[in-house]
């Protein structure tokens, strides 16, 4: 027997699910509709199945192909123009139905016994046998009634409340004889149920409905398809998940990982490769499509997650559907009923209230609160850039192809080469360094891959070699599910906004010429480039001449430390120094510059990980530096972070010094030496470091509270000696223009020595350091509005607004509003002389902002 699924509706009850996708296509438990009815068919003796098309049929047809790999034969009708109905569809191909045939809806769910339908209808002797269900709620379905015999006597489609004459309704499971097809026109639009059953009803001609006990689901809307999920979980029908059920009620796909803190409560289905994160909790009635990733402390509570989707650390999903390639970012929350389009993005923190409605390829902002459907629109973003480069879940927004485009757009903007590549250690980099460079050299730029790379090693071989830039790329510290592509000049520094602009224009405009095969840029491995960077570190450690006279040699009592001689070698009596390397960073070339110095090292977690190490783990490591300064009565200690560039020091009791404490200590010690100088911080600094230059006649350039900014700042400052944020990074822009945690750490060790002073010791000299900063939660779109009302509000008080708003509440202390570049949130920064007034003023200002927000 032949069967004919009717496959060309467009489901527009299910949109957004629908949008791309047509109905039958839908997915329940994994895959699509029409392939469970296809299943089924082949189970009860159907290998020869003819769909009927109308509404995107290619992508029926592309699936199942010849049905093949189904194990049964496929043919295709496809409806050009108007539809012709479901008895229209299937005249169309009256010529294929020479004998009993079956005809059944592609977008259903059921488990429905076919044989047994069958032999009743062949028992029956009939012309045409529909396959009934009894329901509870008959008013959307076809009431059929039928005689003690199941002879049909009446149709009622879908009757009002005053119809309902039985709780038997049409499944649209029907099994005909060909000559009924004979009552039905060619080319003229026909429906089963209201047109030929009702006419052979009055022909008097022998149609029977089979009552079946099994499992049937008309998939309408979406509380219906969820609800089918469900059904399929808690086995109400016989399906085939085509997974393994690993424990009961827990069904898994192939190539998953789950960690093993992940709390499973059944019935659950995950589909083949996917990856669960650390703490994740996945409730009863969940359904995640294959290739997905959940993250860490996600929380899932019944959705119906579709394929190759993206769920961020610590989203909360509930009862909700995400289709195909959505992004789901870091404690986004999905309520019930919602829908996520195809393709579409949810930003950090973002809610999405019950039952709204994500049209695919749309973006949601990071913290907003979306009440009501998003239809119109596109994902297309403005902005490539952010506050550092370009920045993206790995593999998901940054992908292969999308650095391919992205480094061609960039050689395209420039005049020529070579363009210097580097990136970390992670596999992510490398894949995506891989295809920056097939980029780069696709518009004809020659290529200087140097391969794993600490980035401040990159950015002085860029400014040593004029090449004509540099990318690179790296994995988050941070959120190391993210990866970051950065951008640099031919002198070390970030690229202007200008050429930000240029690179992002080039790039949605694809204007990008492809270059012709004899003119395909070339790709070389420099080599020697850690040794050369070695040899011009030593050059400036060993080197430095100071302004200031010196004592040429003093032992500091109850140290190591002795005093560097006058425009000579470092002279030491062998200081011990610890080295934390947090099981992230390459090249540990750190101790044997150190060793060189005569300094002896100890280096602790060198070793690289299969996958970065949490931010959690990062300050255990920092507190076992911490104590093994002190087991060894080293006299310092320093962790080396961010491919090279970030710096947290020890002092020789333990101390940890971190944050606005080591940008003050930094400026100290390299200040005092220094004098008449220049030092660039950024506007969030807090003002000791203007007490400090004061000590020694330097001045200070504040600038905005970016690490770029702060980069092109200190380069463009002629007599700039240091540039410095509290996150750890430092620029000395007489070596390079770069961030370099192992050349601030050199450069702090010889102030150190010069000065015949131990780090506890330069910590002590500092100006009482009063500041407090607190981050108060605020969606994108109130942003504006708080930043309005503050300056309206405190036109009387004298104001800055380099960045943010920054007011002076009192003398000597002030308050900085700033918000965030790249999260849903404002900061507050206080300080000043007094902790009461500094902490009254944090307090005072954390509640403004939040009274602003809905003012």
């Amino acid at each position: 027997m032949k069967a004919v699924i009717m496959a060309g509706g467009s489901g527009t009850r299910l949109r957004p699910l629908t949008s791309h996708l047509p109905k039958p296509m839908v997915p329940v438990a994994n895959k699509p509709m029409s392939e469970h009815i296809v299943a089924l068919l082949k189970e009860h003796g159907f290998t020869d199945i003819i769909f009927t098309l109308h509404y995107l049929p290619q992508v029926i047809s592309d699936y199942f192909g010849d049905g093949s790999d189904f194990g049964v034969k496929i043919k295709y009708s496809t409806e050009e123009g108007r539809p012709l109905g479901t008895a229209g569809c299937v005249k169309a191909i009256q010529d294929e139905l020479d004998t009993t045939f079956l005809v059944i809806s592609g977008d259903g769910l059921t488990d429905i016994d076919l044989t047994k339908a069958i032999a009743f209808h062949k028992e029956k002797k009939s012309k045409a046998t529909l396959v009934l269900k009894r329901v509870e709620n008959p008013l959307d379905y076809g009431v059929v009634i039928t005689d003690n015999e199941g002879r049909i006597q009446r149709f009622v489609e879908k009757p009002g409340a005053s119809e309902i004459f039985s709780d038997t309704v049409n499944t649209g499971i029907y099994i005909l004889e060909p000559e009924v097809m004979l009552y039905v026109v060619l080319g003229r639009e026909q429906d089963f149920s209201n047109d030929l059953f009702p006419l052979l009803l009055l022909r008097n001609e022998p149609m029977f409905g089979y009552v079946s006990a099994g499992y049937w689901c008309d998939i309408g809307n979406l509380a219906v398809y969820r609800q089918a999920h469900k059904d399929v979980l808690d086995q109400k029908l016989d399906i085939n998940m085509g997974v393994r059920q690993i424990e009961p009620g827990i069904w898994v796909g192939e190539g998953t990982q789950i960690d093993s803190s992940v709390k499973l409560e059944p019935p659950i289905l995950i589909g083949r490769n996917c990856r669960i994160g650390k703490d994740a909790q996945i409730e009863a009635h969940t359904v995640i499509g294959d290739n997905t990733v959940i993250q860490e402390k996600a929380s899932l509570k019944q959705p119906v997650i579709w394929q190759n989707s993206y769920v961020g650390s610590q989203a909360s999903l509930r009862a909700c559907i995400v289709c195909n390639n959505a992004t789901i970012h870091r404690a986004a929350e999905i309520l019930e009923g919602a829908v996520i389009g195809a393709s579409s993005m949810v930003g950090e923190e973002a809610l999405i209230n019950p039952d709204v409605r994500i049209w695919p390829n749309k973006s949601i902002d990071s913290g907003a609160r979306v009440t009501k459907s998003v239809i119109w629109g596109t994902k297309a973003p403005r902005n490539l850039f952010g506050a550092n480069g370009v920045a993206g879940l790995a593999n998901v927004e940054i992908t292969p192809e999308f650095a391919v485009n992205l480094a061609a757009a960039y050689g395209a903007t420039l005049k020529g080469g070579p363009v210097l590549v580097s990136r970390d250690y992670w596999g992510v980099s490398r894949m995506i360094s891989r295809a920056i460079t097939t980029g780069l050299m696709s518009v004809g730029i020659e290529v200087q891959n140097l391969e794993s790379m600490p980035l401040p090693i990159s950015r002085h071989y860029v400014k040593t070699q004029r090449c004509a830039g540099l990318i690179h790329t790296r994995v988050s510290q941070r959120e190391p599910g993210k990866v970051r592509l950065e951008f640099y000049d031919s002198d070390g520094v970030a690229i202007t906004k200008a050429m930000e602009r240029k690179i992002e224009s080039t790039f949605f405009k694809e204007d990008f010429p492809r270059s012709l095969p004899s003119d395909i840029g070339n790709i070389s491995y420099p080599g020697r480039v850690r040794e050369y960077y070695m040899s011009e570190y030593l050059k400036n450690i060993k080197g430095q001449v100071f302004e200031q006279d010196k004592v040429p040699f003093c032992v500091v009592p109850g140290s190591n430390y002795t005093r560097l001689t006058k425009g000579g070698a470092l002279t030491t009596q062998a200081p011990k120094v610890v080295i934390d390397y947090a099981m992230a960073e390459t090249h540990v070339i750190l101790p044997d510059l150190l060793g060189q110095l005569g300094i002896e090292t100890v280096v602790l977690n060198a070793s690289i990980r299969a996958h970065p190490p949490r931010q959690e783990e990062r300050i255990a490591m920092r507190k076992q530096l911490a104590d093994v300064v002190r087991a060894l009565n080293a006299d310092l200690g320093a962790q080396i972070g961010r491919n090279g560039e970030q710096l947290t020091l020890v002092d020789e009791t333990g101390q940890i010094i971190r944050g606005e404490l080591l940008l003050a200590v930094v400026a100290e010690i390299v200040l005092r030496d220094k004098p008449a100088r220049s030092i660039v911080v950024p506007v969030s600094a807090s003002s000791v470091v203007e007490r400090i230059a004061a000590r020694y006649d330097c001045k200070v350039t504040r600038c905005k509270a970016s690490e770029t900014e702060i980069g092109n700042s200190t380069a463009r400052i002629d007599d700039a000696v240091l540039g410095g944020s509290a996150n750890g990074c430092f620029i000395f822009p007489e070596f390079q223009n770069g961030y370099d945690a192992m050349f601030t750490f050199g450069q702090v060790l010889e102030h150190l020595t010069y000065q015949g002073r131990t780090l506890r010791q330069a910590v002590a000299a500092l100006p009482p350091l009063v500041y407090q900063v607190d981050s108060v939660h605020c969606p994108w779109e109130r942003k504006g509005r708080v930043m309005r009302l503050l300056v309206e509000k405190h036109q009387d008080k004298p104001m800055e607004l380099l960045d943010g708003v920054k007011i002076q509440t009192r003398p000597e202390h002030w308050i900085l509003v700033l918000p965030d570049a790249v999260e849903p949130l404002v900061h507050v920064y206080a300080d000043g002389v007094d902790l009461q007034h500094t902490s009254q003023d944090l307090n005072e200002y954390t509640q403004l902002v939040r009274y602003f927000q809905n003012a």
